[in-house]
């Protein structure tokens, strides 16, 4: 069995490899952050710190924000349960086993992946594990759920489905690797039927959630160029769909895709690379590329409002969107809101704690920020004033 060789966390593009030996300048260096008038602030309304945060791997612990809760991990295992609006700590268990993924979730069980492969199902009252379950390989994507299954995307592009009551196994998927892949894996969509996931040979396909069998899968992206990190092609972003049954899709050093969910049916297209989910608020599309540009389309047919390169370079997180402003984290531990209509800087905020990977949660005028050296922080939107 051949190993899939794995590059730098996600945060940092596949070119930033080369900057390991310290002699060689990143494709795209990290722009300085220049003044302006903010039109809105930052008010931090708690933090704390969850265990050891995510580790030197800086693994992709993404917590949730679910009905007045949050719930949050650290690489350790330290899973807690959070008042989101006071940041009071419900319960605190360890789960005595290193988690490697984000956070999946149903009503009344929490979903996370391990290092060793393991999938456990936590019971959201006080932390209990009801049962855990072996996949192929490392879990790095939060595990996916439907009304009866969980649906786990691993490092070795397998995808498993397993029973959401007792965590038997009900179908395997496993598409082929190339031999060198952004070290993270995109989180499959899942709702009833189906479900959508793209791999890192570029691929997306979707799944019929009885079986598993593919019922249509498509190339996003081709291989080019005449190295192994120039040929990268990964889908990390989760695929987005809308209730009107579009579908768009990233990919590295690839497309931006536009799709009939039902058929493929490509509807339209940019040439962008991204390796972060993208957003969908109303007919306009949000993606981050892989400069760090944030970018708005117009979601009907793909043409671009605004692109704003202010930030390019700073490895910026997934973009998330809170009373009119695009959120986004950055390698320094910045916040930043960008006006969603017009692309212009609107807030800014230093959170620190050893710079920010994962996206930002959002909720009604307030941002949930976790670092990468585990702070966990809540800020509300304040407008200021013209004078200020």
């Amino acid at each position: 069995m051949k190993l899939t060789h794995l590059l730098l966390p996600l945060g940092l593009t596949a070119t930033l490899l080369t900057g390991c030996a310290g002699s060689v300048e990143p494709q795209y260096p990290p722009k300085e952050l220049k003044d302006f008038t903010p039109k809105v602030g930052l008010d931090e309304r708690w933090d704390q710190s969850i265990g050891e945060g995510l580790g030197r791997a800086r693994y992709p612990l993404t917590p949730i924000v679910d009905n007045g809760m949050i719930y949050a991990v650290d690489e350790t295992g330290d899973l807690r349960a959070i008042d989101s609006d006071n940041g009071e700590t419900e319960w605190d268990v360890d789960l005595g086993t290193p988690i490697s993924s984000g956070i999946g979730a149903d009503g009344g069980h929490l979903y996370l992946g391990t290092r060793n492969g393991e999938v456990l199902s936590v019971n959201r009252e006080d932390g209990s594990v009801d049962w855990k379950s072996r996949v192929s390989s490392e879990v790095l994507a939060a595990p996916q759920v439907n009304s009866e299954l969980v649906v786990v995307q691993s490092v070795d592009g397998a995808v498993t489905a397993l029973d959401r009551l007792d965590g038997s196994e009900k179908w395997v998927y496993s598409s082929s690797q190339p031999a060198l892949t952004l070290r993270g894996t995109g989180a499959p969509r899942v709702i009833e039927p189906v479900s959508f996931a793209g791999f890192a040979n570029g691929r997306l396909v979707t799944l019929d959630n009885r079986s598993g069998q593919p019922l249509w899968d498509m190339r996003v992206a081709v291989p080019q160029g005449r190295t192994e990190v120039d040929q990268l092609v990964d889908l990390d972003g989760q695929p987005v769909l809308t209730q009107d049954g579009r579908l768009f899709v990233t990919s590295y050093n690839g497309r931006l895709l536009a799709l009939e969910a039902t058929s493929g049916k490509v509807l339209w297209e940019h040439e962008e690379s991204s390796y972060l989910t993208p957003l969908v608020v109303g007919n306009f599309l949000f993606t981050v590329n892989a400069a760090s540009h944030v970018i708005a389309i117009e979601a009907d047919t793909g043409r671009v409002m605004w692109d704003s390169d202010t930030l390019e370079g700073r490895s910026l997180t997934a973009p998330a969107f809170v009373d009119g402003n695009i959120a986004v984290g950055d390698y320094e531990g910045y916040i930043h809101l960008i006006d969603a209509s017009t692309g212009e800087m609107s807030g800014r905020e230093e959170l620190g704690g050893d710079g920010l990977t994962l996206p930002l949660l959002t909720g009604d005028r307030r941002i949930y920020a976790l670092s990468n050296d585990g702070t966990l922080a809540a800020y509300d939107l304040e407008t200021l004033s013209d004078s200020n």
